[in-house]
């Protein structure tokens, strides 16, 4: 065996230590959530690897054996996040298709009428496998698929227009998606940005709404994806009132973050 593929082996190997102590904590906190949604229909998953001949696709297939078990129990995992029980509105998935592409870009799920498709980028695979760390790709690619995955079940704001239309509902949208990814340990350290603005979606709303589940209501992303239910049209501050209450509002609850991640300081009063 040559050293190449000794690395890349003795990759795999530490990869399931790796695994199964990264998640343990994380794994025993949701163990009761978890089981609630073991007999949840999520859709059947069609898994199509488009570029078997990709190095990309040699890694994905090494560090996921059987892809269709493996995008269920994420699946489970979103939905736990979203929602209290499968007794709640949630839109119904018939089908993902998971497509494994040579193409550039990262991941992307398209489809509606809860026919669904997510490609993953097979360069995104290779890139994130730099230096052989195979635990690198598999926390890399677990993290892509919560967020994508979210966008398959996610509720979406009413009143407002439309993804492509409206910077509210886009930036609730991928926010939700990325505070998913937070919430179940999705990013690595220091992924977190500072400053910005909730309506860049993305992490910066990601992170802000997981800090606000943290440090005032534990159930507040599943209100908050419930709230495009409730509140039309839909706004942040409107969100925010149901599932916080009257007394709070946004850009308030955005300055408190800001200072308590210390991204801005605190207003001095005193005056030479």
């Amino acid at each position: 065996m040559n050293t190449k593929n000794w690395i890349f082996w003795a990759g795999i190997l530490l990869l399931g230590v790796y695994s199964c102590s990264s998640h343990i904590g994380k794994n025993a906190e949701n163990l009761q959530g978890a089981k609630l949604w073991d007999s949840y229909d999520t859709g059947s998953i069609l898994f199509e690897d488009k570029a078997p001949e990709s190095a990309g696709s040699e890694i994905y297939h090494h560090i996921i054996p059987d892809a269709e078990p493996y995008i269920k129990e994420q699946a489970r995992t979103v939905l736990s996040t979203l929602y209290h029980s499968p007794a709640d509105s949630i839109p119904p998935v018939h089908q993902i298709h998971y497509t494994l592409e040579d193409i550039d870009g990262i991941s992307a799920k398209g489809g509606d009428h809860g026919n669904i498709h997510i490609f993953y980028s097979t360069k995104h695979i290779e890139k994130s496998f730099a230096g052989n760390d195979t635990a690198k790709v598999l926390f890399e690619t677990r993290g892509v698929l919560l967020h994508e995955l979210t966008h398959a079940y996610q509720l979406e704001p009413q009143g407002i227009g439309s993804y492509g239309t409206n910077r509210v509902f886009w930036a609730f949208i991928e926010g939700m998606a990325d505070a998913v990814r937070v919430a179940n340990g999705g990013f690595g350290e220091g992924a977190r940005p500072k400053g910005g603005n909730y309506m860049d979606g993305y992490r910066t709303a990601g992170y802000f709404f997981v800090w606000i589940k943290d440090h005032k209501n534990a159930d507040f992303l599943r209100k908050l994806n419930r709230s495009t239910l409730n509140v039309i049209p839909w706004s942040f501050d409107g969100a925010i009132k149901y599932a916080l209450g009257d007394q709070y509002n946004i850009d308030d609850l955005w300055r408190e973050y800001q200072l308590a991640m210390g991204d801005i300081a605190v207003e001095s009063n005193t005056s030479s």
